[in-house]
């Protein structure tokens, strides 16, 4: 049929979408984000550091992702490697230009103490273009007193959405890792609830006008529904603790 990607879907349908907060027991804060085959979980953990010369009243978040062999026969064990070192750089640039985090917050006494927020990602199942599932499973909660934990705020939320063209008429949605592997260029959208906060395009041919605003439109609808996905799992923790 045309106009039918080989899995089923039109060409700007995105695949089943589940979020899972808390699974991971001994971490601050946790959460599984699946995308169809794609499988990321995320554990953070909150240690407390002394601040950067440069910012003496600011914490800091390090982000980590591993693309074991486990995941894809395409990654191989060893130093991290150059797609896994894009993505960490990504999802630096993605939180300090969307605010999601104050990391004034995370300060405890300026210039002695901060809290440092190690965000590890771990890929299971590779699949996707993996922007699109690291930007949406930034939560954490930490606390300067560890008998009474309290909930660390977040600005924003930052969804993003990723792309990939094969000409100047044909943009594919949420590309899988064999329709990455074809195209001809691949774009990644960031959005807050009301901005774009970034966009990724390493490399690849131009997207026509015509393309971008279609892929603005398709990204603003995709991140509502990514957000109402983490409302409800955030919903239902709640729901849990108060039935505790």
């Amino acid at each position: 049929a045309q106009d039918v990607r080989p899995d089923g879907r039109q060409f700007l349908s995105f695949r089943p979408t589940s979020v899972n907060i808390s699974s991971i027991t001994h971490a601050d804060s946790s959460a599984i984000f699946k995308i169809g085959n794609t499988t990321i979980v995320c554990g953070i953990k909150a240690e407390l550091a002394a601040p950067k010369a440069e910012s003496p009243e600011y914490g800091y978040v390090v982000p980590n992702i591993e693309l074991p062999p486990l995941c894809s026969p395409k990654f191989r064990p060893g130093p991290p490697s150059d797609q896994a070192q894009v993505i960490v750089k990504l999802i630096e640039n993605i939180l300090r230009n969307s605010a999601a985090i104050d990391l004034k917050d995370l300060c405890v006494f300026k210039g002695k103490l901060v809290w440092v927020l190690y965000c590890d990602l771990v890929c299971i199942n590779y699949d996707v273009t993996l922007p699109e599932t690291l930007y949406n499973i930034e939560t954490g909660s930490v606390s300067v007193n560890y008998t009474k934990r309290l909930k660390f705020p977040i600005k924003a939320l930052p969804v993003s959405v990723s792309f990939a063209i094969f000409n100047d008429q044909l943009l594919v949605a949420d590309p899988t890792d064999d329709e990455e592997s074809l195209c001809l260029g691949r774009l990644t959208i960031v959005m807050n609830e009301d901005k774009i906060c970034c966009i990724h395009k390493p490399g690849g041919i131009p997207i026509s006008q015509d393309l971008f605003l279609k892929s603005l439109t398709k990204c603003k609808k995709r991140a509502e529904l990514i957000r109402s996905l983490i409302d409800a799992a955030v919903l239902t923790i709640k729901q849990e603790h108060l039935n505790e």
